[in-house]
């Protein structure tokens, strides 16, 4: 019989100086790592919740999220004064979520996400012509 495997959240916060850190809260505790990669933290949360709660790394798939600190650090081609206009939030309000001077409702946090989403789904249809008229 196949076991079923458990899906926990781990929230990828920011970098700093190339180390990725994260978070992930399972029953009362909350875990912290950081690592190079997000591999690395991966494996890191394992080996946590492993000593912590006696879960087997095999049996464990993590659900990546990041916060709006994170998603900006890691995914640095982002735009996030486009990301702020296409979501109807000021640039300045975007700025202070990134800087965790303020957090986003959930609602607002649902629209940051969605377009973002939506982004990608655009870039997923650009078609680049070589310089000839040819498509690649």
């Amino acid at each position: 019989m196949k076991s079923k495997k458990l899906m926990i959240a781990l929230i990828i916060e920011g970098c700093d100086d190339d180390v990725i850190f994260g978070r992930v809260q399972y029953e009362d505790d909350l875990l912290v790592a950081s690592a190079k990669t997000i591999e690395g933290l991966q494996k890191k949360m394992k080996r946590l919740l492993y000593s912590f709660h006696k879960i087997k790394p095999d049996q464990l798939i993590f659900d990546l999220q990041y916060d709006i600190a994170g998603l900006f650090d890691q995914k640095k081609y982002l735009n996030a004064s486009v990301v702020a206009d296409r979501a109807g939030i000021s640039r300045g309000l975007m700025r202070q979520y990134i800087a965790g001077l303020k957090y986003p409702s959930a609602d607002r946090t649902l629209k940051i996400q969605e377009t973002v989403n939506e982004l990608g789904k655009e870039l997923q249809e650009v078609k680049v012509a070589a310089r000839r008229g040819k498509m690649v």
